[in-house]
């Protein structure tokens, strides 16, 4: 029986998958009779199905030796292309996690979405969403994976232009698939690469080349970079980090798994990576400038935005740039720790925020308030998923940040100071999120905001409890620290950043009009953050400005160079033929001087001495 629960754990993301497929004729209108729902409830059966297949799976794999499994797809030559599988604690606990979370936002989806037209459509993507997602983290072959992660970009592209009636929706969605697309091409060259130097994408054999790989500085250099753009576009990282802000023009419950899981299976990848990014100083150096670039200016750029949802999505960029900077810094075991406890809490903290917009119809945060008292499981839901995102004793990202610290205090002390201000910064921003939704007099569009049903209420409980929970289970696996180990100074600091932030904001003037500054400076800064640092209009004074000027030159070259050269052959044949129509006489003995005329020239040229 564990033989066969270990030889079939493939089948696991392929539910997900069998349940798309199984409500097409619903979401294609084919079956229109019975309205959308049976779609609903057979993805969500079969989900149910995966993540107790998973369960049992994850009892039959701990405390035992990783297991993987090989299919041959291709082999050529020294081109072997094989889809490897890796069945261990590790991994079957994160598809375990990713098929969880996807379970409770389907859930939340029935009531989010229960009088949307599009409701058997939405459930068909995210059970493609799902399946791609709970592959990836089993996938123990970089082919594999790299398909998969085109798999996530079509899946972000559909499920954010869900609502393609709206050119907004439309544009963002555009967005969002092509800033992916750039990084997913760079990925494709270094993939090529690799598998040209080392002759197989399996990681096993990757890290087995990696440890006696001699390569040139230049050659290791180009290739880190290349890998590093495809987690770079995937995760939200400077400089592919805007689609993430688009992206939240998309239903919430997709937004749940994207800012939680989504983005975490592009990190997920970096950490497979990171022992090639040791053959090249350059790609270690490149992970840390890009993690604390992000990380700091996704922070600065959250407390400045007036939309809940992207409010909370540019945290979601600042937490994943310390992933970055972890990787940089070879300390993965710190980088699934927080992708662990960010995912929770993340997934919590948009639960909350989409009962806010399905009560209110309003995600503008100047045009909320007083909803404590009017939405208390709401309230809650909130409060648990900001304290577990923030390291605020006891809850799991004080663990996971805490770990940081540690790992940094001695040999990195700036990223110590790093981490200390993302979490100042997360604090203050969440504090002033919690201010102007709950806290306050009620506005108009929250006067009437009743608490939402309990399809939505029932996973959004569920969650929170499992946030409360999470330090216990990291105690379980055996990744808290002895007590008599701690760093007591670097607990210290940590929880002063987190009640520093809530503190400060606690007390600093919250205007609910955003009325502008009078101090020139402050207008600047005001602007510099909402505005993302105005890194939109830079690229279209630059790429996209360079762009279009080589399209309008190589549309020219077409135009004039490539079609004028064919039609003047064209033409030239045309005019030929014309001219010789009329030396046609229908004389053979004519025709047959022409011939020997043409054979005595072809001759003369042949013997010509040049």
């Amino acid at each position: 029986m564990n033989q066969f629960l270990l030889l079939t754990s493939w089948w696991i993301p392929f539910y997900g998958l069998i349940g798309a497929v199984l409500t097409l004729p619903w979401s294609m209108g084919i079956i229109r009779r019975t309205g959308p729902r049976p779609a609903a409830y057979i993805n969500l059966l079969m989900t149910v199905v995966g993540f107790i297949h998973g369960a049992v799976l994850l009892r039959e794999t701990w405390n035992r030796e990783p297991f993987e499994i090989l299919f041959h797809w291709l082999q050529f030559a020294d081109l072997d292309l094989s889809l490897a599988l890796d069945i261990s604690s590790v991994t079957v606990g994160a598809m375990e996690l990713v098929t969880g979370l996807s379970l409770l936002a389907q859930v939340f989806a029935l009531g989010y979405l229960e009088k949307d037209w599009g409701l058997a459509r939405f459930f068909s993507l995210m059970g493609f969403f799902e399946a791609a997602m709970s592959a990836l983290v089993i996938s123990n072959s970089l082919f594999l994976s790299y398909a998969l992660l085109e798999m996530l970009t079509l899946s972000t592209y559909l499920l954010v232009g869900f609502w393609y009636a709206q050119p907004l929706v439309v544009t963002a969605a555009r967005d969002a698939f092509l800033t992916k697309r750039v990084g997913d091409i760079l990925l494709l060259m270094g993939v090529v690469a690799l598998a040209t130097m080392a002759g197989s994408l399996n990681f096993n054999d990757l890290y087995q080349w990696a440890e006696t790989a001699q390569l040139s500085p230049t050659v290791a250099a180009l290739l880190g970079l290349a890998l590093i753009a495809g987690p770079t576009g995937k995760c939200a990282q400077f400089p592919l980090h805007l689609w993430l802000d688009e992206a939240m023009e998309g239903p919430n419950p997709a937004s749940i798994l994207r800012n939680s899981v989504v983005v975490a299976s592009g990190a997920y990848i970096l950490i497979k990576l990171q022992p090639i990014f040791v053959l090249s100083p350059v790609a270690s150096t490149a992970l840390m400038v890009i993690g604390t670039v992000t990380a700091i200016g996704a922070s600065l750029v959250a407390i400045a935005q007036i939309d809940i949802k992207r409010a909370l999505s540019h945290s979601t960029s600042a937490y994943l740039g310390l992933v970055f900077i972890a990787v940089g810094q070879q300390w993965t075991n710190f980088a699934l720790l927080l992708l662990l406890t960010h995912g929770i809490a993340k997934a919590l903290q948009f639960m909350s925020v989409g009962a806010i917009i399905s009560t209110t119809n309003n995600q503008n945060l100047t045009e909320m308030g007083g909803l404590w008292s009017r939405m208390p499981a709401t309230t809650m839901a909130f409060l648990v998923g900001s304290a577990g995102l923030v390291g605020l004793l006891p809850l799991g990202g004080f663990w996971a940040l805490r770990k940081g610290i540690d790992v940094f205090w001695v040999s990195d002390p700036w990223l110590v100071a790093v981490l200390l201000g993302v979490n100042f910064l997360s604090a203050f921003n969440l504090t002033r999120v919690f201010r102007l939704v709950f806290l306050g007099p009620t506005q108009q569009k929250t006067r009437r905001a009743p608490e939402v049903a309990w399809p939505m209420a029932v996973p959004m409980v569920s969650l929170m409890i499992v946030t409360l929970l999470t330090p216990v289970f990291m105690w379980r696996l055996s990744l808290l620290p002895d007590l008599m180990y701690i760093n007591v100074p670097a607990v210290v600091l940590l929880v002063l950043s987190g009640l520093g932030g809530v503190v400060i904001e606690a007390f600093w003037p919250l205007d609910r009009t955003w009325s502008r500054p009078v101090s020139a400076q402050a207008r600047f800064l005001q602007d510099l953050f909402a505005y993302d640092f105005y890194v939109d209009r830079l690229y279209k004074l630059t790429v996209v400005f360079a762009v279009v000027r080589f399209s309008k030159l190589t549309s020219w070259l077409d135009r004039y160079v490539v079609d004028g050269f064919v039609n003047l052959v064209g033409l030239s044949t045309i005019f030929g033929s014309e001219g010789l129509k009329y030396n046609v006489s229908g004389q053979s003995q004519f025709y047959v001087l022409t011939i020997v005329i043409g054979v005595s020239l072809l001759l003369l040229f042949t013997i010509w001495p040049f």
